[in-house]
């Protein structure tokens, strides 16, 4: 029986449970099977769509499709507005605030930074407990400028924030048991959270009046906001500060252990030329490159979800054009949508000279990953430290203990090792 012939034969209440456990057990073959026969599909929770096009045009109108199921999850942040006067500016001083300039510099630290740890772990490690999370963790403290704050606590605060507004929507409840739970460990952790981003404004504002040279986030931003030269109150620099953090550790954690778990088993023909790639320290384009082929095969999110604001038709010309009313939350299956052959050739081809720009790896539109060319460096970063260790291997599957993102998983290497790569990534 087919996916979609099984499909139609369910409850209407389990279809999109189904379709879910499909799209982590089979995704391949389910989205060979409903880009060709049926690229939309309407269940009583959601309409999903699957074709790049329709993809591109869920993500791009954002007049059309909004996000304002962010809005209960997020609070006052301009990430869940839409074209308004405070995302534009706030997301181009923040832009701003975040140099290209630097990225040589955060991928030497992000080399550094987890070659320490593997060297000290020698031979064995819990790589999302100890690395994933750790080290952006550390670059958002050392970087970022989050002093005088126990890691774990910047930890456990990105993933409640991650966790409720991504994956505790309400057409989550198959996966997630307990929502309530999930949204009071965001609210409580918000609370903490907000605590100590009060706090660094006091000290960076402390440090600005006592003549100290810093050049960390915060700082600037005050010193955006002292000079009444944009609409920036101290508050707001706080909240914008915070939206770094919450950005930062728990999506570059899921990413890389996505494209490491992948990479570590690669398909056939792949292994060779990531060798190749491995032992090139004077460029690392091919490396990264396979990378992100991988997280076209494994992205962290495979699906992105809007609400359909104003009566609108998908597919608009096709035979299988749908109509979608208002109110209605449609998911753009992003994961299959990078499998369309129509944009893709030979789509299940492992092909890392594939444009990045093209994928919706980092999102697309007026909500694109704001940080996208800082984790275009740390992701690939973390996976090439680890990918260096020699006879490294995995002691078993991604462990994500019942919840939607990875909490363990458990390498190993020839201890005594020699890892000589650190900031030779700079």
């Amino acid at each position: 029986m087919s996916f979609l012939q099984e499909l139609d034969q369910l409850p209407a209440e389990k279809r999109w449970p189904a379709f879910r456990a499909w799209m982590t057990e089979s995704p391949l073959a389910l989205f060979k099977e409903v880009l060709t026969y049926r690229p939309v599909i309407d269940v009583p929770e959601l309409t999903l769509v699957t074709r790049y096009s329709d993809c591109a045009q869920v993500m791009r109108q954002h007049d059309v499709f909004s996000v304002r199921l962010y809005v209960p999850k997020q609070g006052p942040y301009w990430m869940n507005q839409d074209d308004t006067a405070r995302h534009w500016r706030e997301k181009s001083i923040m832009k701003s605030i975040l140099d290209f300039e630097a990225l040589a510099s955060i991928r030497g630290f992000i080399a550094d930074k987890t070659s320490a740890l593997l060297d000290k772990a020698d031979g064995h490690i819990d790589v999302v407990k100890e690395i994933s999370r750790a080290v952006p963790a550390a670059m958002v403290q050392e970087i970022f400028g989050f002093d005088e704050v126990d890691p774990d606590d910047l930890i456990e605060w990105s993933y409640w924030s991650q966790q409720d507004t991504f994956h505790n929507q309400h057409f989550d409840a198959d996966v997630i048991k307990d929502q309530q739970y999930v949204t009071e460990m965001r609210e409580k952790t918000r609370d903490k959270l907000s605590e100590y981003l009060a706090g660094l404004v006091q000290r960076r504002a402390a440090d600005l009046q006592a003549g100290k040279d810093l050049n960390d986030p915060t700082t600037r931003l005050l010193r955006l906001s002292l000079s009444q030269g944009v609409q920036l109150t101290p508050e707001l620099v706080g909240l914008n500060v915070g939206g770094l953090l919450i950005g930062t550790v728990e999506t570059t954690s899921h990413t890389a252990i996505n494209a490491l778990s992948g990479l570590l088993d690669p398909p056939p023909g792949v292994q060779a030329t990531l060798s190749q790639a491995l032992s090139n320290k004077d460029d690392i384009t091919a490396f990264d490159g396979h990378v992100f082929e991988m997280l076209r095969f494994k992205p962290a999110f495979p699906y992105f979800f809007r609400v359909c604001e104003k009566p609108v038709t998908l597919a608009s010309g096709t035979d299988y054009a749908h109509s979608v009313p208002v109110g209605k939350t449609v998911l753009a299956v992003t994961h299959a949508a990078m499998f369309d052959e129509q944009v893709y050739p030979e789509p299940e081809k492992f092909d890392y000279t594939r444009s990045v720009t093209n994928a919706f790896t980092f999102g697309q539109g007026l909500h694109e990953c704001m940080g996208r060319h800082i984790g275009m460096q740390i992701i690939p970063e973390i996976v090439r430290q680890v990918l260096l260790l020699p006879g490294i291997k995995a002691e078993g599957e991604v462990d994500y203990q019942g919840t939607t993102v990875p909490q363990s998983y458990s390498l190993s290497w020839n201890k005594g090792h020699a890892q000589c790569a650190g900031n030779d990534a700079a």
